[in-house]
């Protein structure tokens, strides 16, 4: 088993999320929000899908050396997806196409040539004739979907069926993976890109690239944003003076620029140590890793600001006044007053900006100076069809796919934010 930096990190957040959920499942202030968040059915369909993604990006951040590929590091994803890894074309075909894109010289076996589209080596290899591939496509669709329907009946025997949101999330993410696992092994469902990989496997990877920067950019900026605005607010004085001129300054530089000088600097570290970074993988995920650093270093002055703001509220309150007045001491007050009535804010700022932060990697990859070009995300496969726009015939397929899983995936965040923002706000609750 190998363990990149950034799958250490996933499973160590994984680990402190359970940690924190087990610690707060009978705090009784909680139970209210919770129960709304039970009660509606946007949270609850928005909350499975986001569990659905997570669940590929764990998958995938399982590495291992298998001894038959020349040491090469997959994940399990890529053990499971090996039929879609594998089986690569020469270069474009649109989904579900037994033909290349364009045209080439065939060579037939008698040595005679034609000017034609090249069956494709893997796509629809099983069919005779063209003829036949709708009736096919339409009888694996259905064989795919009933297969799904089996599992789906699988998992609620025993268990008394409801119709509501949550179930039919559940039903319809099972039956259309089953239909689109069913269907690749047979079929390119999303085509092929330029150098004839599938598009539909790119699109599967790019899940975790979109959910480690989600996620480990918020592990790196909470606790900057945590402390240094709690004690901003709380102590005010030359404390806050310091602290409010630092983000202040860091807000006035542009984002951009800042995250493109670090991105660079980077780069030539990686040029200058080579002999360190002789994997591809290992190479590519460090600099997913110090992308995540970069955007947590310029992304907490906004949690700060709130929790700043809030902070000083709180400790115009009578509970906190009474504390001080009975000499209860300064961290105590910060731990058991302070802390636990600005998580609130903390925990709705977490899901507002994780589709942000989505979003964030496909503007940045699409300038060149997001991830690794050999790294798959979403910002990577919408900067490579800048070019393919531009064909004639135009290639939209990969496009199609990077738009269609992100739409997906930043729907459902910012769907469950909504809720979250709701259900944890006292203010809107009423």
């Amino acid at each position: 088993m190998v363990i990149l930096w950034t799958d250490a990190l996933i499973f160590t957040l994984l680990i402190l999320v359970a940690s924190l959920t087990y610690y707060l499942r009978r705090k009784e202030h909680l139970k209210r929000p919770l129960t709304t968040l039970k009660q509606s059915s946007t949270a609850m369909a928005s909350l499975i899908i986001l569990l659905f993604f997570i669940t590929i990006g764990l998958l995938d951040s399982i590495h291992f050396k298998p001894p038959t590929q020349n040491n090469d590091i997959i994940s399990v994803l890529d053990y499971g997806a090996s039929s879609l890894r594998e089986h690569g074309e020469k270069t474009y075909s649109e989904p579900f196409a037994t033909t290349l894109y364009n045209k080439e010289m065939i060579v037939e076996s008698n040595g005679t040539t034609r000017w034609d589209y090249p069956r494709l080596v893997f796509g629809g290899k099983h069919l005779n004739n063209e003829n036949q591939k709708s009736s096919d496509i339409f009888q694996k669709t259905a064989t795919g979907f009933f297969v799904g329907v089996g599992i789906f009946t699988l998992l609620t025997f025993g268990f008394k069926f409801k119709l509501n949101a949550a179930n039919l999330t559940v039903f319809v993410l099972i039956t259309v993976s089953s239909t689109l696992i069913y269907l690749s092994n047979y079929y390119h469902v999303f085509g092929t890109d330029k150098v004839g990989e599938d598009v539909f496997y790119q699109t599967i990877k790019s899940i975790r690239t979109g959910l480690v920067l989600g996620t480990l950019t918020t592990l790196i900026l909470l606790p900057f944003s945590l402390v240094l605005g709690i004690l901003s607010g709380f102590f005010r004085g030359w404390l806050d003076d310091v602290i409010q001129f630092l983000y202040t300054t860091l807000n006035s530089i542009p984002s951009v620029l800042l995250i493109g000088a670090s991105v660079l600097m980077v780069q030539v570290y990686m040029a200058n140590h080579e002999s360190d970074f002789t994997s591809l993988i290992v190479r590519a995920d460090m600099r997913l890793l110090f992308l995540c650093l970069i955007l947590g270093m310029t992304s907490w002055t906004g949690l700060c600001r709130l929790l700043r703001a809030e902070t000083l509220k709180l400790r115009e309150m009578e509970y906190v006044q009474a504390a001080t007045s009975l000499g209860v001491k300064q961290h105590t007050i910060l731990f058991r007053h302070i802390l636990p009535n600005v998580m609130h804010i903390v925990l709705i700022s977490i899901v507002l900006d994780f589709s942000s932060l989505v979003l964030a990697e496909a503007a940045l990859s699409y300038i060149n100076i997001g991830v690794d070009s050999s790294t798959y995300s979403w910002g990577n496969m919408i900067n490579g069809a800048r070019l393919e726009m531009a064909r004639e015939p135009v290639v939209w397929w990969s496009l199609s796919a990077a738009f269609l899983f992100m739409f997906a995936l930043v729907l459902a965040a910012n769907l469950f934010a909504e809720t979250v923002q709701t259900a944890f706000d006292p203010r809107r609750s009423q």
